[in-house]
């Protein structure tokens, strides 16, 4: 029925058995403006002799190849730009996608050499990074008088149901122990010789790796009771204080320096804090630091001045944060800096809208800063906060790979956010890191 009604008609149609001679090279399978070759010219321009000095391979020595990690920095980077945040995603787009194919040029990669090498080189990629940024500010791109600074709450793996109170946790740790100690036992007394070799590497270092965690999650515990009774103190003996002196503090068995946070949809999830300090006059990120605290008001803003200012050589002279960050302690602290961070509401109703109002027993820098918020230059100052941060953040997220974590460890986690950053800005400065 089908042939009887194409009957007469000349159609193309595809021979997928036919055999055919197909002359190509790599460097065409990409249009010359495409923004991939953009991205491959800045990378070949960038220093990264960091990430080259764990190789061991060698010219003369026996042995396989190494892959050269200025493909990887390539792939991970264009992958980011592309939104594209896990290594096994990313691998697929090797074997399919004709940008991730030009730049490989031939060079086969698996999600475990790009997963490795994403969160392997911790300081390298920190100094890459600083290289960037100290490069647009030599340029006159990047001028960090005045930046803005901002929080994102990142989902992590971790699931709500692994958090575990202390009694649990300790008794899991027991139990760990225990079965590493039958699993060496196994192997030195000969009952597990029906497991090859592989599989006796791979049930140890499973096991080993759980006890780890365990321990891990266990040392956390006193911290997390310091804050425990710190919040029990604050909040005092009403009906907020006997709610606070319910809970008991849990930290998770498969990351433990995961907790539980306020996600911006006002549910609570495993997460981490990725704190993230940008350029207001160009817009582009000047710090990157990953927190498992959930409240900013901890002193987050001096440590990330600290770290631009590292970074660039310059000095920060107008400090933007919301009022999460909000500490007289930090406002007095600040020296020269100036902070534009608005007041916490008043809690009695009459005593809302006054809060900018001088008081006895205000410190100079307090009463400076409650002028400098109440002045209109001021207020125009802080409008620029939102508008630099929280786009920047709703960039990442969307476009730059800032997705839910798959790795663990805020170690790992700040590699990858350092990713995002980088994707980043050379999206957007290219042509000046190029000129």
């Amino acid at each position: 029925m089908k042939q009887a009604s194409v009957a007469g008609l000349r159609l193309r149609r595809p021979e997928r058995g036919q055999l055919g001679w197909v002359a190509q090279c790599a460097d065409d399978l990409v249009k010359a403006d495409h923004p991939v070759r953009l991205l491959a010219a800045v990378v070949e321009k960038l220093d990264l002799s960091k990430f080259y000095e764990p190789i061991k391979s060698s010219a003369g020595v026996c042995g396989r190849d190494s892959t050269d990690p200025q493909l990887l920095v390539s792939l991970w980077l264009y992958g980011c730009t592309r939104g594209i945040g896990s290594a096994r995603e990313l691998a697929r787009r090797c074997e399919e996608s004709t940008p991730f194919l030009w730049l490989c040029g031939g060079v086969t990669v698996n999600h475990r050499l790009l997963s490795d090498f994403r969160t392997d080189h911790g300081a390298a990629l920190d100094a890459l990074f600083t290289q960037v940024i100290a490069s647009l500010v030599d340029k006159d791109v990047v001028k960090v008088s005045r930046i803005s600074q901002d929080g994102v709450r990142v989902r992590v793996s971790a699931g709500a149901s692994s958090f575990r109170r202390e009694d649990r946790l300790r008794e899991l740790l027991r139990q760990s122990q225990e079965h590493v100690r039958h699993l060496r036992q196994q192997v030195d007394d000969g009952s597990a010789a029906h497991l090859s070799p592989r599989q006796k590497g791979a049930r140890k270092k499973a096991a080993e790796e759980k006890l780890a965690r365990l321990e891990q999650a266990v040392s956390q515990l006193p911290e997390l009771k310091q804050r425990q009774t710190e919040a029990e103190q604050k909040a005092g003996n009403g009906k907020q204080g006997e709610k606070v002196r319910k809970r008991e503090p849990r930290v998770s068995t498969t990351d433990p320096e995961a907790r539980r946070m306020k996600m911006p949809n006002g549910g609570f999830n495993p997460a981490v804090n990725v704190q993230l300090a940008a350029d207001t006059h160009s817009r582009a990120i000047v710090g990157v630091e990953v927190t498992c605290e959930g409240n900013d008001s901890i002193g987050l803003s001096e440590p990330m001045r600290r770290q631009v200012e590292k970074r660039t050589g310059a000095t920060v002279q107008q400090h933007l944060i919301d009022g999460g960050y909000l500490r007289t302690v930090d406002i007095e602290n600040a020296g020269d800096v100036e902070l534009f961070v608005p007041p916490k509401s008043a809690r009695l109703p009459q005593n809302r809208g006054r809060e900018l109002e001088p008081k006895k027993g205000d410190s100079p820098a307090i009463l400076r800063w409650k002028k400098r918020m109440a002045s209109e230059e001021g207020k125009e100052i802080y409008k620029e906060r939102a508008s630099t941060s929280e786009t920047i953040n709703a960039d990442l997220r969307t476009h730059r790979g800032l997705t839910p974590m798959t790795v663990r460890g805020t170690s790992k986690m700040r590699c990858v956010a350092l990713w995002c950053a980088l994707a980043y800005n050379i999206f957007h400065f290219a042509t000046h890191l190029l000129g």
